[in-house]
C-alpha cells in the first residue's frame, strides 16, 4: 500500500482527531438505537408548512420508526435485505420511514421523487426494488411504470404532506394542497396504504430488530449517474455511513457546539447524499442536532420565514440557495446571532457569494468536497475564519488525498491532475458493475474524474473536471443520458449535450440537435424533454446545426462544442 505524506495534518483545527474510531459500533442502526435514546427529551425534527409546525422529539422518533418497522415486517412481509425506495421531499415521514428500515434490515434506496417514469424505472429495476414509500404528489408518475418493475401495488405505501400534523390541521393542510393548489395530480393505484394507516397498523405488531449486519454489509444504495450516462448504484455499508458520520464529527467538534442543543437548518433533501449523511445521520443522529426541514428550499420566502422563527445555529447548502437568500430582500434583516457554522456542498462555493455572507451574517460560509461514491464528504475547509476561500479544504480524519497522473502516478507538489480519495468512507463498489468498480477504485483509491491541485498546507484546489458531467444546482447530469433521450425524437438526427456557465445554477445543459425532419421546432423539443426529465436535467438552451464536429473515427467533440458555447 502507497504512503502519502499527510502534509495538511499540521492545519488541522485544534481538537480534530487525526484519525476516526468506530467507538465498538458495528452498524449504523446501533448508533441509531443509542442516540435515539440518548437524547430521547430533546427536539430531533421541526416541519412547517405556511403557518403551520410540527414538532417531533427524539422519543417520539425511537417509537414512530418502531411501529413502521413491525408494520413492514409483519404485515407487508419484508425481510432483511430487501430493497426500500423512499421517494419523498423533507417530510417528517421521512426519518421515521428511513430508521424503520434500518430497524426491520432493510436496504435503503433513496429516490429523487422528481424522477420521470423512465427514470423511476430505470432505478427501481436496477436496484430491484420491492417496496415504496412515496409522496402523494409524485404517485401519478409511479403509476405509469410500476408494472414494469418488480414493486406490487400492495407494496407502496402512499405519504401526504399534511397528515403528521394531525387534526384539523393536517386536513386543511391536505386539501389546500390537494384542491387549491393542485399538487397532487390523480393517480390509482390500487392496493397501495396511507403511511398514517401503516403506523398505526405497525402499532398493534410487535418488531424482530435487525441487528444491522457487519460493517462491510451494505444498507444503502445511493444512485449516481456515470461517464457513460447511465445512472449507477453506489453501494454504501455501515462503515461507510459511520465513518463519515464520525468523520464530520470529529471536524464540526472543534467549533463551539454542543450535544443535544444545536439547531440545524436543513433545505437541501434528504434523499441527496450530502444532506443524507451530513445533516440527518451525523448532526441529527450522531450529535443530537435538531433538524429543521424545508419542504421546498425553492419557495425563498418560506425559507426566510423558517429561519426567521427557528433562528439555526448551523446551516447546510448549496451555493445557489446561498446566493438567492443574499439577494432576498428581507434576508439580511434577520436575526443572525445564533448561526455558528455554514458548510456549502455538492457544487463549488463562488468567492462573491462567500464574501457577501461574511458580510450579512457576520458567519462564515465553509466549503467542503464530496462525492456520493464517498459517502459522501471528502474534504472541507477548517471552520471560521481559519479557511481558504477558493479551495475545497483539508482532507477529513482517516482519508488521504494524492494527485495523480492519467496512469495512476502521484504527481509532485503543486501539479494539477486527478484528485484521487482513499479512507473508510470510499464505497464497497457500483451494484453489478464490476467493471466499472474497477476502473474508479484502483488499489483502494478512488478515482473522483476531477482535476485539482494541493499546496504545501495540504490545502486542495479544483481545477477543472476530467468528466464531462454537467453540474446543475449541486446534481450531476451526464451528457449521455441527455443524448440517448433526445435522440429517440423521430425528429432528430443528432444531438450534443454540453454545460455552459450559469449564473443561477453554476451551469446550465446545452443542446446542440440536427434535424432529420426539418419540421422539428425547438417547442417540441422542449415539450419532449419536459416528458422525460426531472427539472434539472432538461436542457435550457437549444441550437440547430447543419452538422456537429466529430474526430477521424466519427466521435462527437463535446469539448469543441462547449468552448465555443462558453466563448459565445
Amino acid at each position: 500500500m502507497s504512503t502519502v505524506e499527510k502534509r495538511w495534518l499540521k492545519n488541522y483545527p485544534q481538537g480534530v482527531p487525526h484519525e476516526i474510531d468506530f467507538g465498538g459500533y458495528t452498524s449504523l442502526v446501533d448508533l441509531v438505537n443509542e442516540n435515539l435514546k440518548k437524547y430521547a427529551n430533546r427536539p430531533a425534527f421541526r416541519s412547517f408548512v405556511g403557518s403551520s409546525e410540527k414538532a417531533l422529539s427524539f422519543a417520539e422518533v425511537d417509537q414512530l420508526s418502531k411501529q413502521f418497522a413491525a408494520y413492514l415486517q409483519n404485515d407487508m412481509g419484508l425481510k432483511p435485505g430487501d430493497r426500500l425506495a423512499l421517494m419523498m421531499p423533507n417530510l417528517l415521514q421521512y426519518p421515521i420511514a428511513l430508521f424503520a428500515a434500518m430497524r426491520a434490515g432493510l436496504t435503503i434506496v433513496n429516490t429523487n421523487p422528481l424522477y420521470t417514469a423512465r427514470e423511476i424505472e430505470h432505478q427501481f429495476n436496477d436496484a430491484e426494488v420491492t417496496a415504496v414509500i412515496i409522496a402523494e404528489n409524485f404517485a401519478a408518475e409511479l403509476e405509469k411504470v410500476i408494472d414494469k418493475t418488480q414493486v406490487k401495488r400492495n407494496k407502496v405505501i402512499v405519504v401526504s404532506i399534511g397528515e403528521m400534523f394531525g387534526g384539523f390541521k393536517g386536513w386543511l393542510i391536505n386539501f389546500a394542497v390537494r384542491n387549491l393548489k393542485k399538487m397532487v395530480p390523480s393517480y390509482n393505484l390500487a392496493g397501495h396504504i396511507k403511511f398514517k394507516k401503516a403506523l398505526n397498523k405497525g402499532n398493534a405488531s410487535q418488531l424482530k430488530m435487525a441487528t444491522g449486519g457487519q460493517l462491510d454489509d451494505v444498507i444503502c444504495l445511493q444512485y449516481t449517474g456515470g461517464t457513460t450516462g447511465v445512472a449507477k448504484g453506489a453501494e454504501l455499508t455501515n462503515k461507510n455511513l459511520l465513518a463519515n458520520a464520525f468523520q464530520v464529527e470529529g471536524w464540526i467538534k472543534s467549533a463551539n457546539i454542543k450535544e443535544g442543543q444545536e439547531r440545524i437548518l436543513t433545505p437541501l433533501p434528504l434523499y441527496h447524499i450530502f444532506s443524507f449523511t451530513v445533516n440527518l445521520l451525523c448532526l441529527g443522529t450522531s450529535f443530537g442536532a435538531c433538524n429543521v426541514l424545508v419542504v421546498n428550499p425553492r419557495d425563498l420566502p418560506a425559507v426566510v420565514d423558517i429561519m426567521k422563527k427557528t433562528q439555526p445555529s448551523i446551516m447546510t447548502g448549496v451555493n445557489t440557495l446561498f446566493n438567492a437568500l443574499l439577494n432576498h430582500a428581507e434576508f439580511a434583516q434577520l436575526d443572525f446571532s445564533k448561526l455558528q457554522i455554514v458548510i456549502g456542498g455538492a457544487m463549488a462555493i463562488q468567492k462573491p457569494v462567500a464574501e457577501k455572507w461574511k458580510k450579512v451574517t457576520g458567519s462564515t460560509l465553509t466549503e467542503g468536497y464530496g462525492m456520493t461514491e464517498a459517502s459522501p464528504v471528502v474534504s472541507v475547509n477548517p471552520l471560521y475564519d481559519e479557511g481558504r476561500i477558493g479551495t475545497i479544504g483539508l482532507p477529513i480524519p482517516s482519508t488521504e488525498i494524492r494527485i495523480c497522473d492519467e496512469e495512476n502516478n502521484p504527481l509532485p507538489l503543486g501539479e494539477a491532475g486527478e484528485i484521487q480519495v482513499r479512507g473508510p468512507q470510499v464505497m464497497k463498489g457500483y451494484l453489478n458493475r464490476p467493471e466499472a468498480t474497477a476502473k474508479t477504485i484502483i488499489d483502494g483509491w478512488l478515482r473522483t474524474g476531477d482535476v485539482g491541485i494541493m499546496d504545501e498546507d495540504g490545502f486542495v484546489k479544483i481545477v477543472d473536471r476530467i468528466k464531462d458531467m454537467i453540474l446543475v444546482s449541486g446534481f450531476n447530469v451526464y451528457p449521455n443520458e441527455i443524448e440517448e433521450v433526445l435522440a429517440a425524437h423521430p425528429k432528430v438526427l443528432e444531438v450534443a449535450a454540453v454545460g455552459v456557465p450559469d449564473p443561477k445554477s453554476t451551469e446550465a445543459v446545452k443542446v446542440f440537435v440536427v434535424k432529420k425532419d426539418p419540421s422539428l421546432t425547438e417547442e417540441e423539443l422542449r415539450a419532449f424533454s419536459k416528458e422525460n426529465f426531472t427539472g434539472y436535467k432538461k436542457p435550457k438552451h437549444y441550437e440547430f446545426r447543419e452538422e456537429l464536429p466529430k474526430t477521424n473515427v466519427g466521435k462527437i467533440l463535446r469539448r469543441a462544442l462547449r468552448d465555443e458555447a462558453k466563448q459565445a
